[in-house]
């Protein structure tokens, strides 16, 4: 029987912990560890218990710093980086954590991340197109993308660059979320639905229907702001599922695996939005159907 491995000593505060210990947490807690200690946020001591033992990343066998919810240390800088549908347990674990900052790194629109926070606690949403998914073999990362921050995390950008990522400070960070928005509710449905890598839904015959998604989806993002016209906005989508041709979109990974997916946070935030007048998103609409569809039929449809 495996002996259990000790729990990771504390130091006295983590320059930066990320709160979940999915494909993508992991991949961003492994480049930000090579850099200095950063804290992995599992949902539970046996999962941190599970992942101390070492985790396979990028071909590499590392082990992090993870702790349960449960047991969190400080950190300065928080990533939350779970499903939309645990953003509130997060948050709570966030808090708990006493951070300077708190940035959302999530799908869809997080618009109340902690609403109790005080003035002292710098907290927002960003934008990744960082792409990694996880297999029996263990995490990899594929596609190198670009993480956008709101103004306020200035540090957390810095270490982020530190680690060998591509990030900034995007003063509209507004705009970035509408264009992620518009990117992730073209390629994680279609993604999902066919079972394809990325880069497959430029070929025929899923091109037709990811360019029928961005042009449905275009009208009503504008109307919201989307600064973005036809052709910027197929490149922006093409030029993303290029750089992630590998990657098993999130929403993927969750049909694969029997889970409940984002659908209704990428999509169905989409539906939700107010639209202009004549414009309608069947397309959008018929997606959100058959991914709930298969979603529910999943044994562990429940699950997050």
């Amino acid at each position: 029987m495996d002996t259990p491995a000790p729990a990771s000593p504390l130091p006295p505060r983590y320059p930066v912990a990320i709160i979940g210990a999915g494909a993508l947490g992991l991949s961003f807690a492994a480049r930000l560890a090579q850099a200095g200690n950063t804290a992995v946020i599992a949902r539970d001591g046996e999962r941190a218990r599970s992942l101390r033992r070492g985790i396979p990343v990028g071909g590499r066998l590392l082990r992090l710093d993870v702790f349960g919810a449960e047991e969190t240390p400080e950190a300065d800088w928080v990533i939350v980086l779970v499903k939309t549908g645990d953003t509130a347990a997060a948050a709570a674990t966030a808090m708990a954590m006493r951070p300077k900052g708190v940035l959302s790194l999530q799908n869809g629109l997080v618009e109340a991340l902690l609403p109790t926070a005080g003035p002292a606690l710098t907290v927002g949403q960003g934008v990744t197109t960082e792409g990694a998914y996880r297999d029996a073999h263990g995490v990899h990362p594929s596609g190198a993308g670009e993480t956008l921050l709101p103004p306020g995390f200035e540090t957390l950008a810095a270490l982020l660059v530190a680690a060998g990522f591509v990030a900034r400070i995007e003063p509209d960070i507004a705009q970035a979320r509408l264009a992620k928005l518009l990117v992730n509710a073209a390629i994680n449905p279609l993604a999902a639905l066919f079972r394809v890598p990325n880069g497959a839904l430029l070929n025929p015959p899923h091109r037709l229907l990811l360019d029928t998604l961005v042009r449905e989806a275009l009208p009503v993002l504008q109307a919201h702001g989307l600064a973005l016209d036809e052709a910027a906005a197929l490149a922006r989508v093409h030029g993303v599922a290029t750089a992630t041709a590998g990657n098993r979109a999130s929403m993927l990974q969750d049909i694969l695996a029997g889970r409940r997916t984002e659908i209704d946070a990428i999509t169905g935030v989409l539906l939700r939005m107010p639209t202009p007048a004549g414009v309608a998103l069947p397309t959008h609409q018929a997606l959100h159907t058959l991914v709930r569809t298969i979603e529910q039929a999943a044994p562990d449809s429940r699950g997050g």
